[in-house]
């Protein structure tokens, strides 16, 4: 019998996966189609500073240290898979158009100083000067040094190749349900009739996680995102662009060499999958108001998934409420960035039984308290 079972070989599953086989467990990873979740569709942003809100400063805490740990991770996973993640650590630039804009963004500011965080308040014509493509009819800006990215799909193919060096062993198939044995989870069920029987059931089965049968219930839900790519842009941007223009946001992050993709809607529609041509036209006239360039750029793909949303937009870390069932889902906006926060964390939880002090804000009866 395997020592743990991770349901969900995405980003999260993977670095739970990797980091537990590290600690010298015995893992298997389930997942009929590994990365083709949000993993596929991420824009790869590690922005804890600029997405910094109200309310979420403990989200914020956790954000943070996980990206102090990125550039040791990058270079662990890079060693130990052959693969380039393509870190891109030029900052991240956020712009608005109009007076409101200008008024969300000092807010902002105010907000991030208050935290003590890294962002510079910048004028329109230095705003340009990081970036020479903007369109000179924005107002101004900030600029988050320590904000990155990642290609979040060579992320998830180093993340494979490493945890399969460590001996963890990838099941490529549907998962059918979680089993139980009275009051404790035992394994997993797939689809053609197996079952994989382990000590520890690790979910993180992102947006799906809370409609498997047999989990308990949780506060997890599918939020839709639609999202772009196009070819082209090479030298068009140095690194990642946010923007309110007249109050919506988009963002372009530049990927593999001349790509860029353009993001995303929030939609609370379920698991709906529907690329729709609204959402392409206001992603594309907005990002085309932003930085006019992307108008000559090749569209070369167009995309929907689900974001695992919580009432709190923080994770889900730790035990459940079914004894040997331990949740790693509810990343909602920062999957890719939590993934090293998320792996360590899950993995000191395994080996170790205590999950640490980090995580322990995230717990999943926090709710209820």
């Amino acid at each position: 019998m395997t020592e743990v079972v991770v349901a969900g070989a995405g980003v999260i599953g993977l670095s739970v996966a990797w980091r537990a086989a590290q600690r010298g467990l015995s893992v298997a990873v389930v997942d009929e189609a590994p990365g083709a979740g949000a993993s596929y569709a991420a824009a790869g942003m590690l922005a804890p500073v600029t997405e910094a809100a109200y309310g979420e400063e403990r989200l914020l805490a956790l954000c943070r240290a996980s990206l102090e740990r990125y550039p040791a991770f990058v270079a662990e996973v890079t060693a130990a898979s052959g693969v380039d993640v393509a870190l891109r650590t030029t900052g991240t630039l956020l712009v608005g158009f109009d007076a409101d804009d200008m008024l969300a963004l000092d807010e902002l500011h105010q907000f991030q100083r208050e935290l003590g965080l890294d962002a510079e308040r910048l004028a329109a014509r230095e705003a340009r000067r990081h970036e020479p493509s903007l369109t000179p009819r924005l107002r101004g800006g900030l600029y988050v040094r320590g904000d990155h990215s990642v290609d979040p799909r060579l992320l998830h193919a180093a993340l494979l190749r490493a945890a399969q060096s460590c001996g963890v062993q990838v099941v490529r198939a549907r998962i059918d349900s979680l089993c139980a044995d009275g009051n404790r989870a035992t394994g997993l069920r797939l689809a053609d009739g197996r079952e994989l029987s382990a000590d520890s059931i690790v979910l993180a089965l992102g947006a799906c996680s809370a409609s498997l049968p047999g989990v308990p219930p949780l506060p997890v839900r599918p939020v839709k995102g639609q999202i772009l790519r196009l070819r082209g842009a090479d030298g068009l941007l140095n690194g990642t662009v946010r923007a309110l223009v007249r109050g919506r946001q988009v963002y372009l992050v530049p990927y593999a060499g001349d790509g860029l993709v353009l993001g995303a809607t929030v939609e609370e529609k379920g698991f709906d999958a529907t690329v729709t041509a609204g959402a392409v036209h206001e992603l594309l006239r907005d990002a085309i108001e932003v930085v006019p360039g992307v108008s000559e750029l090749e569209l070369v793909e167009t995309l929907a998934r689900w974001r695992p949303g919580t009432p709190d937009n923080a994770p889900l870390l730790g035990a459940s409420p079914l004894p040997g069932l331990v949740l790693a889902t509810g990343h909602y906006r920062n999957g890719v960035l939590l993934a090293p926060v998320t792996g360590d964390a899950m993995a000191a939880l395994l080996a170790d039984g205590a999950l640490p002090e980090e995580a322990a804000p995230f717990v999943a009866d926090r709710f209820e308290r």
